[in-house]
């Protein structure tokens, strides 16, 4: 079992920065791939980044490649989302998940979940 707890959210202007963190629970979170979705009120949910259990590799929405950046630190459980180059269109709800030796982007492969953090950018 995992648990997962985001934080770093807020409210920025477009152009900003910001830096999400995603602490978890447990001895074996390098066992488990690690990703960020997020989801905008009235819309779906949609996948913005992943990092496999080493974190020797990445994967990122086309709409976020080269401006964020996901990385972690199996060392103190936490994995981060880096995001620079903020636009209104990145406003949503982030969420961190993790899947048990999977490291893709197909949602349903994700078993745990955090609560989320609101990211906000302003125009």
């Amino acid at each position: 079992q995992v648990q997962l707890v985001e934080s770093g959210g807020g409210l920025v202007q477009a152009g900003g920065s910001l830096r999400l963190s995603c602490a978890a629970s447990g001895r074996t979170f390098s066992t488990y791939g690690m990703a960020w979705f997020r989801r905008a009120p009235g819309k779906e949910r949609e996948f913005v980044a992943v990092i496999n259990m080493s974190g020797t590799g990445t994967y990122y929405y086309d709409s976020v490649r080269g401006r964020f950046t996901i990385s972690r630190d199996n060392a103190k459980n936490t994995v981060y989302l880096q995001m620079s180059s903020l636009k209104p269109e990145d406003t949503a709800v982030y969420f961190c998940a993790a899947a048990r030796g999977y490291s893709g982007m197909e949602t349903r492969r994700y078993e745990y979940w955090g609560q989320g953090t609101q990211v906000t950018v302003s125009s």
